[in-house]
């Protein structure tokens, strides 16, 4: 099937929200006792590649967020709604700002994939430059600030306390990780590629030792938050499907990676100092380290692994949207030219590493 115009059966043109189907929510509404009004209204939101997110309204204004798995084939452990669940309801009584978990199903009278049913949180998503050059430039720097900070909250988790200490393995996060994401590449790659092939050796080889383990968001960015600018805050840490345990300084070094510089090789669309008045990269980092007492000499590292992954996931996204064009999201699809860019960002930085 083509994903040019022409509106076939599976593209976003004839379908404005794929893999939903109305009669099956408003039964699962009745079934799950969530007060409504029909019709119901469905918008695509957000910018991500990944699970579908839609803004539900109903005819009496009510509004919640509704979670499903991609269209089409999904590789094993990838897109776990349920697990995102989970993770957060553990977390509604601590710290971190989450949206509630109203309901989740997997009830085949309902669907054939996993829902989840989210609070609707009110507040600024900064997902494009538009977005964040409307916003005054002491918002944004407190905005950035807030990232770090809420980094720390997450990785300050009791994870048996909130019952997640099960989540994941405990054993080294960067083998983990490079195992994992090593096989998303070989199932998911459209093409082969050396380069990417020697930075994964330089990434293994260069393990650094892991000295603690906490609850890791693993894509924690601006399009991840729904912030309050006009108070510098946080409202909401959204999209937790790459959580897991491993070690802190990868949160950080995620974020690194998805912060453009002005003289970045590389921005994929990302915000960061590369509009004025957000924080450069070194400030967040050196905040993260002043709120934790974290020791920051692995970053460059993870900083790497980030971009790495990223270049992962970008290959991913473009696969799913080759292979079922009602994947495609409003931000578009990432283009060979922009995974390549991805990963020359990523061969810099460990250049720059040394490793």
């Amino acid at each position: 099937m083509s994903a040019g115009a022409g509106g076939g059966p599976n593209s976003p043109e004839s379908d404005p929200h794929p893999g939903i189907d109305e009669g099956s929510i408003l039964r699962w509404f009745a079934a799950e006792g969530v007060e409504h009004a029909a019709p119901l209204a469905f918008t695509r939101i957000g910018l991500g590649q990944s699970n579908l997110t839609y803004l539900v309204r109903d005819a009496d204004g009510r509004r919640w967020v509704l979670r499903r798995p991609p269209m089409g084939h999904l590789l094993a452990s990838a897109h776990d709604v349920a697990r995102e669940a989970r993770i957060l309801s553990a977390l509604g009584p601590s710290a971190v700002p989450t949206p509630q978990v109203y309901a989740l199903t997997t009830d085949e009278r309902f669907t054939d994939v996993p829902l989840l049913l989210m609070e609707f949180v009110d507040g600024t998503v900064i997902d494009t430059i538009d977005v964040a050059e409307s916003l005054p430039v002491d918002q944004r720097r407190a905005i950035g600030l807030a990232m770090p900070a809420n980094l720390a909250r997450i990785h300050a988790v009791d994870l048996a306390a909130v019952g997640l200490d099960d989540l994941a393995s405990h054993s080294p996060y960067a083998p983990r990780q490079i195992k994992r994401w090593t096989g998303q590449w070989e199932k998911s790659k459209t093409r082969d590629s050396a380069e990417f092939d020697a930075l994964t050796q330089r990434l293994v080889a260069a393990v650094p030792e892991q000295t603690e383990t906490t609850l890791v968001h693993g894509d924690f960015h601006l399009r991840n938050v729904i912030t309050d600018p006009a108070a510098g805050e946080i409202l909401a840490v959204l999209d937790w499907e790459l959580t897991t345990l491993g070690d802190p300084l990868a949160d950080i070094g995620s974020l690194l990676a998805y912060w453009p510089e002005p003289e970045d090789s590389m921005a994929g669309g990302f915000i960061g100092a590369n509009v004025e008045g957000f924080p450069k990269r070194a400030e967040l980092a050196a905040a993260y380290a002043e709120q934790t007492g974290r020791d920051p000499a692995a970053l460059q590292y993870w900083h790497a692994m980030a971009l790495w992954k990223l270049t992962v996931i970008a290959e991913g996204v473009m696969r799913r949207v080759m292979d079922n064009p009602a994947n495609k999201a409003a931000a578009g699809t990432p283009m060979l030219e922009q995974v390549d860019g991805i990963l020359r960002r990523a061969i810099e930085v460990a250049d720059g590493a040394g490793i």
